[in-house]
């Protein structure tokens, strides 16, 4: 016993040595010192004081400790209705975009078909336009006033609700399983499918026993991002949701729309861990298994399939499904030029002139705070990255935990941590450029950080200790060694902060002011008016601008020889 006891004496001590010596190692290098204490201050700060005050707000009730807020929940049926809501069309969701985007994917990995570059482009399609896009052209296409519904069929149909928020999330969150299953179909080595060809295997034999198992872990981890997309879903949830009320939306209506701050943090927090639990079992347990024994990219070839028993039915679901996103892309332009939908569809040039003098200020709020929070993003991204798979230091596992974990914080969650813990001194930021500059970064650099920590382990860290053996500092050999291997995906991580930044509403919606405006809730603003034609000018105005921004950054990129495609 005596001896347990000094054993675990010696081991208290070489820990405490060891964070120690990690620390005196630290302060070494002031450039690493300072780095290291700026993201921990932004971690802090911005993610996890947010987080505690949600909960802090959740627990208290006339001054005292309680839980009385979440015996509410469970207590008005109308909560649990609206908790089950979330988790069927969650479930709905990640099933059905699961098979959407093995389709795709398959499609154009597997089989031998026209239109490939076509349905890879479409695919992303989604990814680089506001959230509500989709939603806003169902309405157009399959509403009351729908193109579909009532100009050619005649019908008064209603697509708000759960069929509608299917159709809407299902289209808007697939393109993540795909590029996710595209690059896992890509690595199977296709010797050994066609290994259980040579045994006599059928196609269909050597899909179910060969190719679909390889593929479980894959789809899995597809499955549980779309569900945790869906989860956090504002923006589709409420233009098309209707009745069907979800918990990111019902946390503004009861936060902001009914003043009832305190009962919005117990039911965030419900939503925070139903998200987490999604997260910590897809990246811990689902995202540590594989089945692919052979890593790496492809050692030959793979022998497209042209059987057309096989490759034509696929062709014709993906085709199906293109013209159906493609009809709603279109829609968003023709609805801008149309004098009144549903009504009067004359060409008109109102929508356009009211966006740019009515509007104008929501166009350029947008742009300057999502350029200001792109650089931000994309270098805090990079740096925690390089701290975290380069460095050792004291706290290093709760840095690399939190900024990770904030990956998967619905939106609506932590715009309420930010109401909460900066709308009164000693740190008052609501209303502020800072605040929504905050989030937009807070919103997107952990994509990057994880991306970047994905580019780091791919790279011998001998090339570094060679520098640093050379007496290069860890400013030296960060910005020229590491960076300039990696300048596909810090570039990438900038495009899509500047995305994210310019398509942003789940978190900004609590803390836009009248100082500071942001286009996707102008956007939101004139959907709930009816003003559909203005929506849709906002909305082509919005993807003009991303686009342009995209089209000018790749254009400066390849001059600088950089091709960010290689990051996705």
């Amino acid at each position: 016993m005596a001896k347990d006891k000094a054993l675990s004496g010696t081991v208290r001590v070489s820990k405490w040595d060891e964070i120690f010596r990690q620390t005196k190692h630290t302060l070494r290098d002031p450039v690493l010192a300072v780095s290291i204490i700026t993201i921990s201050i932004v971690v802090i700060l911005f993610i996890i004081i947010p987080l505690f005050t949600i909960l802090k707000e959740s627990l208290a009730y006339d001054g005292t400790f309680s839980f009385h807020h979440y015996k509410e929940i469970v207590r008005l049926e109308y909560n649990i209705d609206i908790i089950f809501n979330t988790l069927r069309l969650g479930i709905a969701v990640s099933v059905l975009g699961t098979v959407v985007a093995f389709l795709f994917a398959y499609a154009t990995t597997y089989l031998k078909i026209p239109s490939k570059g076509f349905f890879k482009i479409l695919s992303i399609l989604p990814m680089v336009s506001p959230p509500f896009v989709i939603s806003l052209s169902a309405i157009l296409l399959f509403g009351r006033s729908g193109l579909i519904t009532r100009s050619l069929l005649g019908l008064r149909t209603d697509i708000y609700g759960f069929w509608g928020l299917l159709l809407t999330q299902t289209l808007s969150f697939f393109p993540i399983g795909y590029l996710m299953l595209t690059n896992l179909l890509q690595n199977i080595d296709p010797s050994i499918e066609e290994a259980s060809q040579v045994l006599g295997a059928s196609r269909g034999k050597q899909f179910r026993t060969v190719t679909l198992p390889l593929m479980v872990p894959g789809l899995a981890n597809a499955a549980l991002l779309i569900f945790i997309q869906s989860l956090a879903d504002f923006g589709n949830a409420i233009v098309i949701g209707g009745n069907y009320t979800t918990m990111a939306v019902q946390i503004y209506q009861q936060g902001i729309g009914s003043y009832d701050l305190a009962g919005a943090t117990a039911l965030a927090v419900v939503l925070l861990m139903i998200s987490m639990l999604a997260f910590y079992l897809q990246k811990g347990v689902i995202g540590k298994k594989s089945y692919i024994t052979v890593t790496g990219k492809a050692a030959k070839e793979r022998q497209l399939i042209a059987n057309k028993h096989i490759v034509a039915p696929v062709y014709v679901v993906c085709m199906l499904i293109s013209i159906l996103v493609i009809a709603m892309y279109a829609l968003v332009p023709y609805g801008a030029f149309v004098k009144l939908w549903g009504a009067d569809f004359s060409f008109s040039l109102r929508w356009f002139k009211y966006v740019f003098t009515v509007g104008l200020k929501y166009i350029i709020d947008s742009t300057k705070l999502a350029l200001l929070a792109t650089p931000i993003a994309g270098v805090l991204g990079i740096v925690a990255a390089f701290l975290i798979v380069r460095k050792k230091f004291p706290g290093k596992e709760a840095m690399e935990s939190s900024i990770l974990m904030a990956v998967a914080l619905p939106g609506t969650v932590i715009g309420l941590g930010y109401v909460l813990s900066y709308n009164t001194p000693p740190l008052v930021l609501t209303g502020t450029a800072v605040i929504l500059v905050v989030a937009l970064v807070i919103r997107s650099f952990p994509v990057g950080t994880r991306s970047a920590i994905a580019a780091l382990k791919q790279i011998d860290p001998s090339i570094e200790e060679a520098a640093s053996v050379c007496g290069a500092s860890s400013q030296k050999v960060f910005t020229s060694v590491t960076l300039p291997l990696i300048k596909p995906v810090f570039f990438a991580s900038m495009v899509y902060a500047f995305i994210r930044g310019m398509t942003l509403v789940s978190t900004i919606i609590f803390l836009i002011s009248a100082k500071w405006q942001m286009l996707t809730t102008a956007i939101m603003g004139q959907v709930d008016q009816g003003l559909y034609g203005a929506a849709n000018a906002y909305c082509t105005v919005l993807i003009l601008i991303v686009g342009g921004v995209m089209l000018l950054m790749t254009f400066i990129l390849k001059k600088m020889n950089v091709d960010i495609g290689e990051a996705f």
